[in-house]
């Protein structure tokens, strides 16, 4: 594993313990010597876990679409910041640089990334670990959830354990270094989900 991508929120959330594990990740990235891959916002949990890696010496790339860049404040500051044309390419070019991915709390758009890297996960377009960082039980109704679409026939049951959830950064990382993807058959070719 070289590099993380990270999806987490462009706001920082009503608790400081969301801005905490976002720091707590950036640094341990960093301890691992690894590289960061995320959003390329300077603001929210996107801005703390980039600026809590960068600090601690990780190499950072942010990605980011042309039209959010002014409304999220794209983080100039970075070495490494890439602009591109929409979301969908934000999405392939940061599934692309990276070796898996870590969830921190987030809304919407954090979300869709995360299902979405399970969905190319369960159609074999990668083979990349999802873990989510349960920061004071953020994500158990969302792992909840999955096990209600397991339970009522609509996600495959050997699919369930592909969401992974964590305590905080070491754990996630941890589950992401040991990851094994399930040998699926290749259903789609990037470019085509």
């Amino acid at each position: 594993m070289r590099r993380v991508c990270v999806f987490c929120g462009s706001a920082a959330g009503a608790r400081p313990e969301y801005a905490a594990a976002a720091e707590a990740l950036g640094r341990a990235i960093a301890a691992r010597g690894l590289g960061l891959v995320f959003g390329g916002g300077a603001v929210g949990l996107m801005g703390i876990v980039s600026r809590a890696a960068l600090a601690a010496g990780a190499a950072v790339t942010g990605i980011i679409p042309h039209g959010l860049v002014m409304r999220e404040a794209g983080n100039g500051d970075l070495p490494d910041l890439r602009v591109v044309a929409s979301m969908h390419e934000r999405k392939a070019m940061m599934a692309e640089m990276s070796d898996g991915f870590i969830v921190l709390p987030g809304g919407y758009g954090t979300l869709e990334e995360a299902v979405e890297a399970l969905t190319w996960l369960q159609l074999g377009i990668q083979r990349k670990g999802v873990v989510f960082v349960d920061t004071l039980g953020f994500w158990r109704r969302q792992m909840a959830m999955f096990d209600h679409m397991m339970a009522e026939g609509l996600l495959r049951p050997e699919m369930r354990p592909m969401a992974m959830l964590a305590p905080d950064a070491d754990a996630a990382l941890d589950a992401l270094e040991t990851f094994v993807p399930l040998d699926v058959p290749r259903w789609l070719r990037p470019g085509e989900a």
